[in-house]
């Protein structure tokens, strides 16, 4: 199949799922932001999510995505790795129109994978989890905003959150302008263009995550005070 087949197909197929991720995140981005005006609201929106059917077919075809686009990056890793042979050891300079994410897409990837581990151990399955099986922990799984405010009460997770995030800003910002490339707008003035628009939309996205962590994180170091 041209997909599995080609280097091609699988650039195509990295595209197609990063971007898909990149709407998730958008969309988890603004449901994040609304726990800074009213834990009500936010908890409203918790409980219309929920263990519901398609909150559940949602994860699972955010979890198959994901699967998706991390195999198809190390599988274009270890190819590239494979078709460089013993050159890539005789390599002693960096090339200098080449940015240190695309160089480091590997590493970014792994610390992006571990802190959506973190995540989905945080929230996922203290909420959504709980609920399917029907398991009751520190707070209501549909209490999402009590779920925020405990975890970022730890400054150790203050700090992997925003490890995380820094990372996964290094990894959107190279992925945005490159799924552009892949799809085919890749012509001098667009390919600029489409690395700014990158840029400001991750931007964007990473500080609307980033806001949420820091204002919790100082939340509960003025309730400490």
């Amino acid at each position: 199949m041209w997909l599995i087949n080609s280097t091609i197909g699988r650039k195509v197929v990295m595209a197609v799922t990063g971007v898909a991720l990149i709407l998730f995140l958008t969309f988890h981005m603004s449901m994040n932001v609304v726990a800074l005006f009213s834990g009500d609201a936010y908890n409203m929106i918790c409980e219309f999510l929920g263990a519901n059917w398609y909150a559940v077919v949602g994860t699972l075809a955010l979890a198959a995505l994901a699967v998706f686009h991390i195999i198809y990056a190390f599988w274009l890793t270890m190819q590239n790795r494979a078709a460089r042979g013993n050159e890539r050891y005789a390599v002693t300079a960096k090339p200098a129109k080449v940015e240190w994410a695309s160089q480091n897409m590997l590493v970014l990837g792994i610390i992006v994978l571990l802190g959506l581990v973190l995540h989905f151990w945080n929230f996922w399955y203290n909420m959504m989890f709980a609920e399917l099986v029907g398991t009751s922990g520190l707070y209501a799984p549909g209490d999402g905003y009590a779920w925020i405010e405990s975890t970022f009460s730890c400054p150790a997770y203050v700090v992997l959150y925003i490890v995380w995030l820094v990372a996964l800003w290094l990894h959107l910002t190279h992925g945005f302008w490159s799924a552009m490339q892949t799809f085919g707008w890749n012509g001098k003035v667009w390919f600029n263009r489409w690395k700014v628009i990158g840029t400001v939309y991750s931007t964007l996205l990473i500080l609307g995550f980033l806001v949420v962590v820091l204002a919790f994180a100082a939340k509960n170091l003025c309730g400490c005070c």
